[in-house]
């Protein structure tokens, strides 16, 4: 457990002190640490449950979906319904979410296991995401809804806005990387994709999935015409990364004439296959990350947002 001040140090930079602690304490407690101490207190002849912040995530989670609807329902009426659900869906992703745990420190403040705690827990970006999402929910249990609206809006909301204000008026960021796909495809008159798990290697704690996203030609009747590919710490993470590398070749074929998915990103360029040479390499975007050829593969582009 982590020293008194140390908690106060959180409690100054959510601008918010607790009225009841034990919300603040929960919020940051995993489920390591509680089932270790349910364990020995039952060696012990004290058996009882100890609470962790699973449920608490659950009902951040809700909180935090809400507000940030509300201040987009107001804030942008000239979106459509699937407009504000792609926003956001953005703004609440585990990747965007993972920003704002981290510039609060939340690692350091976290209640771990022993176990968790020595295979680098306080590092891992699901762990203080799910531990964000707990801690609206103490505001929440702790003031109401007034006090958490403006701890998420000037957290989670209003910051990431206000950097894609220029964005927003071109198009919105793309984060469902498979959905876009799918649409491109649709619109391309070609089949849906296909996605193939290629590689799982890691410990089972800690796997890295490579995940081929192949693209056909109209018809479908011969093999792959692109092939994205993408790693992930999850299949789905793997799948929207190899998502994400087809979708830019498709752009760069110009297939369809979505915005890019953010400001910055380079776009993948077709391979040329007009030279004995270029035949069956891998096509070199910015990131190196895409190929053309059923048996060409694309260099790996990490997906997952485990923390350096």
């Amino acid at each position: 457990m982590k020293k008194p001040q140390d908690i106060k140090e959180l409690e100054q930079a959510l601008g918010h002190r607790f009225r009841h602690r034990e919300l603040l304490e929960q919020a940051l407690t995993h489920s390591s640490l509680a089932r270790e101490t349910e364990a020995r207190q039952a060696g012990n002849g004290e058996p009882a449950r100890v609470a962790d912040n699973e449920q608490m995530e659950f009902l951040g989670d809700a909180v935090l979906g809400f507000v940030t609807s509300q201040a987009l329902f107001e804030g942008y009426p000239q979106f459509r319904e699937g407009q504000l659900s792609k926003l956001r869906a953005y703004l609440v992703s585990a990747k965007h979410l993972f920003r704002t745990a981290h510039k609060l420190k939340l690692g350091r403040y976290l209640r771990l296991g022993r176990g968790e705690e020595k295979s680098g827990g306080r590092k891992k970006a699901t762990l203080q995401v799910d531990a964000f999402e707990a801690l609206l929910a103490a505001v929440f249990l702790d003031v109401g809804l007034d006090k958490t609206r403006r701890l998420i809006l000037s957290l989670v909301v209003q910051p990431e806005l206000k950097r894609l204000k220029r964005q927003l008026t071109q198009g919105l960021p793309i984060t469902d990387y498979k959905s876009a796909l799918q649409e491109a495809l649709h619109t391309a008159a070609r089949p849906q994709p296909a996605y193939v798990l290629v590689k799982e290697e890691g410990p089972e704690h800690s796997k890295t999935f490579t995940v081929e996203a192949r693209v056909f030609p109209r018809g479908g009747h011969s093999g792959p015409e692109y092939v994205g590919q993408g790693a992930g710490s999850t299949k789905k993470n793997a799948e929207q990364d190899a998502a994400k590398q087809a979708l830019e070749l498709l752009q760069a074929a110009g297939e369809q004439a979505r915005p890019s998915p953010s400001a910055g990103e380079a776009t993948a360029r077709k391979p040329k296959t007009d030279s004995p040479r270029a035949k069956g390499t891998a096509a070199k975007s910015a990131k190196g990350a895409v190929s053309k050829g059923p048996k060409a593969r694309a260099a790996r582009s990490k997906a997952h947002i485990e923390t350096q």
